[in-house]
């Protein structure tokens, strides 16, 4: 599993764009994480799934209500990591009014969520291969911070945890 002082693996992960702009085109656009991290600091939190209950009522929406909090304490973007696809993730974020707060970076395929070392197996439960909850501060590509929520909790992972991990 990926550590606080490592640099982050790179993959290649996809968000949806309902207008072209910044020369994205309409729908998915696929963004190397080793470009995006470069020179910003970045918050990151994974969750098994769009559109779950724990995920829908609480992760996202912290992280959409905190989001001021967040740029003030020297944070550039906010992503949403999840193993669906660009499409799913679009249609989340819409629905959790994340336009403009959180990025909603889809990894469709794990590979992101593998080479962190943050998967794991939910296939007993009809999900496959999802992310593990959790919460990263990356800073100029180098983890800061790492939370890692422990199998069916909801306690380190969250905007106001990490929100207090940035407070000087």
């Amino acid at each position: 599993m990926i550590a606080v002082g490592q640099r982050v693996p790179d993959a290649t992960l996809y968000e949806f764009f309902d207008t072209e702009a910044g020369g994205c085109a309409l729908g998915p656009n696929a963004f190397p994480v080793a470009d995006l991290v470069k020179g910003k600091t970045i918050v990151v939190f994974g969750l098994p799934g769009a559109f779950t209950p724990t995920c829908s009522a609480k992760h996202v929406p912290g992280f959409v209500r905190l989001n001021d909090e967040l740029r003030a304490a020297g944070v550039d973007e906010v992503w949403c990591h999840s193993v669906n696809d660009a499409f799913v993730m679009g249609a989340w974020g819409r629905e959790q009014n994340a336009g403009g707060k959180v990025r909603m970076m889809a990894d469709g395929a794990a590979q992101w969520a593998r080479a962190l070392g943050l998967d794991q197996d939910l296939s007993q439960r009809g999900l496959g291969v999802r992310a593990k909850r959790y919460a990263m501060v990356i800073e100029d590509g180098v983890v800061a911070h790492l939370f890692v929520e422990e199998p069916g909790a909801f306690q380190v992972s969250s905007a106001e945890s990490v929100l207090e991990a940035l407070r000087p």
